[in-house]
């Protein structure tokens, strides 16, 4: 039945009727909820801008000949998303260098709202539609803490169109106050969608650059299959 899948994966992938003009289109979600400080917020803006510049990424982003459509945004309450860079093709390493650059001089749009990561869901789908047409989709949502604001990614799931997008996650400061890694479970059970959807786990924001760099290679590098057998399936 693998076997099956992967020859069935591989066709479709040499269709012709598949000419898509790039392999991924990846969502980044930056958590700047209330939990996060200042200084957090800089660490991780920062670490975003180096993780897409270094070396094994960059290899990573141009390791085929299609191209990646990269997108990021930032996310808090109900009704705070914000698109820190719309959806750009990288097709050298200068379109990388200028996205880079980008995120790196962003702003904070908001510093006082709770943790709703169903709306932040919601926006990423909504804004995976307007995305260029590629052979895969992928949101990466990354948070310190759990949803405690409106729906929950359940719901985000149930009702908007994440038929053929995967949601990877990166959990941030995964111990609470009394040690327990409450975080990964709730990630795994609640946010992670998709066939071959991984969590990344960073030890803080200091660790945020490193923890970014190995999602980012391996979600570049991955070819996804399984996304094709059942992308509905969580």
């Amino acid at each position: 039945m693998i076997r099956w899948l992967i020859t069935l994966g591989l066709a479709f992938l040499a269709s012709p009727l598949r000419a898509e003009p790039c392999r991924l289109a990846l969502a980044l979600a930056m958590d700047i909820s209330t939990s996060v400080s200042a200084e957090e917020d800089a660490l991780q803006r920062q670490g975003l801008a180096a993780a897409l510049v270094a070396p094994e990424v960059t290899e990573a982003f141009f390791s085929s000949p299609m191209p990646v459509a990269l997108a990021v945004y930032e996310w808090s309450g109900r009704d705070v998303q914000h698109i820190i860079l719309g959806w750009t093709m990288i097709n050298t390493q200068t379109d990388l260098l200028v996205a880079a650059t980008t995120i790196q001089q962003s702003v904070r749009s908001d510093s006082d709202s709770a943790t709703a990561m169903g709306y932040a869901l919601a926006f990423g789908a909504t804004l995976m539609q307007q995305a260029p047409t590629c052979l895969f989709q992928t949101i990466d949502l990354s948070g310190d803490g759990s949803n405690n604001d409106g729906y929950g990614p359940d719901s985000a799931y149930r009702h908007f169109p994440f038929e053929n997008t995967i949601v990877n996650g990166l959990v941030i400061n995964a111990a609470d106050f009394e040690g327990e890694l409450y975080l990964i479970p709730f990630f795994e059970n609640n946010v992670l969608y998709g066939p071959g959807a991984f969590l990344e786990i960073a030890d803080g924001f200091q660790d945020f650059e490193r923890a970014m760099r190995r999602k980012l290679e391996r979600e570049l590098k991955g070819m996804q299959i399984g996304a094709l057998s059942d992308p509905g399936q969580r």
